[in-house]
């Protein structure tokens, strides 16, 4: 009986806190919470799924006065020059993760090793939920809400259920997501210089600031470790669709893809005979756990039917469905990479590109220099994107 009125209570302050209606558009998003505070919503720290592991922003870990983070009773520390971040403690006995992303590496302070390592995406470093929450004695869940889905991180001081707080922040969500909604609109609206009178003013070229999600099937080696180190280079990220094959024989990529924020998928055919699709993600997820000790719910389904990507999206998974598909077309060339960031920049918001097997490590590099100057990211395809 406390508690749902002590849920009534917050649920009519958050009601008092609202500026705005929910938003109409549909998007699916993370929202973060700690204990009983919901925190902001927003792109660049929104919590993402990389090779079955659910990451988030590892700001949201501070003891800094007045903050959510507080609670958890976690110091955070980031040093950007040696790209070495550490978690730890303020129990009696000292608790330490060092996250070196240089390395690709996580170790406590008694020299004993963690998987999966730390992402950095758009200068904002990531950590794998489970990890933290196992390390440090918390607890999270991830429970449906309208709009996506809600990542709450708990220690014995929450006092809401998960319920409870859902109905009680349920609110606040759609305030939150509408304002989200609102800020990308805004941002992807063509800008248009000032026109004078009343003669029209035509729409600008180039909007810029673009995220482009780069996919591409790493079925031979030597040339998924060229796009890798094109990649790294720019500071970029992409998703690779595995062959089985490639699951199998390339641990060492797969490894290095996981360590530096690359998005890993499975290729299954529909006209196989032999096995069924989910057979197919089933084998190909047991061999990427094998070498990386992650999974995934990337899958590029080929020769495929309607109710094949239905059973595959209703067990979880998520079907590549580009805004371009460059199959059978290269990326091999400068003038190749123009034309794609062409074709990009007439597109209207972000934009995923498939490039099957068709780019090297020329016509990357072109295209990752041009959308630098394009102002836009490459980033890895997500669960959520």
């Amino acid at each position: 009986m406390k508690k749902r009125v002590a849920a009534a209570v917050l649920a009519v302050l958050l009601v008092c806190q609202l500026s705005s209606g929910p938003a109409e558009a549909a998007e699916n998003v993370y929202f973060t919470a700690i204990n009983d505070n919901m925190l902001s919503l927003s792109e660049d720290s929104m919590p993402f799924w990389s090779n079955g592991y659910l990451y988030v922003d590892s700001a949201i870990f501070t003891m800094a006065p007045n903050t959510p983070g507080k609670v958890l009773g976690i110091y955070r520390s980031w040093n950007v020059a040696k790209k070495l971040l550490v978690l730890s403690s303020d129990e009696e006995v000292l608790k330490l993760l060092f996250f070196d992303l240089a390395a690709g590496t996580v170790q406590d302070n008694q020299g004993v090793s963690y998987y999966p390592a730390a992402i950095l995406r758009n200068n904002v470093v990531f950590v794998p939920l489970a990890l933290i929450t196992y390390y440090f004695d918390l607890t999270y869940s991830r429970v449906r809400v309208p709009h996506g889905y809600l990542v709450r991180v708990k220690n014995d001081k929450a006092f809401f259920s998960d319920k409870n707080f859902v109905d009680a922040a349920t609110y606040q969500m759609e305030s939150m997501y509408s304002e989200y909604i609102r800020n990308k609109e805004t941002q992807q609206e063509t800008q248009t210089p000032s026109g004078t009178g009343d003669a029209p003013v035509p729409p600008a070229e180039q909007t810029g600031g673009k995220t482009v999600y780069l996919c591409a099937e790493a079925a031979e080696g030597t040339v998924t470790e060229e796009l890798l180190h094109e990649l790294d280079r720019a500071g970029s990220q992409a998703a690779f669709y595995c062959t089985r094959e490639f699951l199998g024989e390339r641990g060492d990529l797969l490894r290095r893809m996981t360590a530096t924020g690359q998005a890993v998928g499975l290729i299954a055919d529909g006209a196989d005979a032999e096995r069924s699709v989910e057979e197919q993600v089933e084998e190909g997820n047991r061999l990427l756990w094998q070498a990386t000790c992650g999974k995934t719910r990337l899958v590029l389904l080929k020769n495929g039917t309607d109710r094949q990507r239905e059973t595959l999206e209703a067990a979880g998974y998520r079907c590549l469905e580009p805004d371009l598909d460059r199959s059978g077309l290269s990326l091999k060339s400068a003038s190749a990479a123009d034309q794609l960031l062409k074709r990009v920049t007439e597109r209207r918001g972000n934009v995923t590109v498939w490039l099957e097997t068709g780019a090297d490590a020329v016509g990357l590099r072109a295209f990752l220099s041009a959308a630098r100057q394009a102002e836009d990211r490459c980033l890895a395809l997500t669960e959520t994107t």
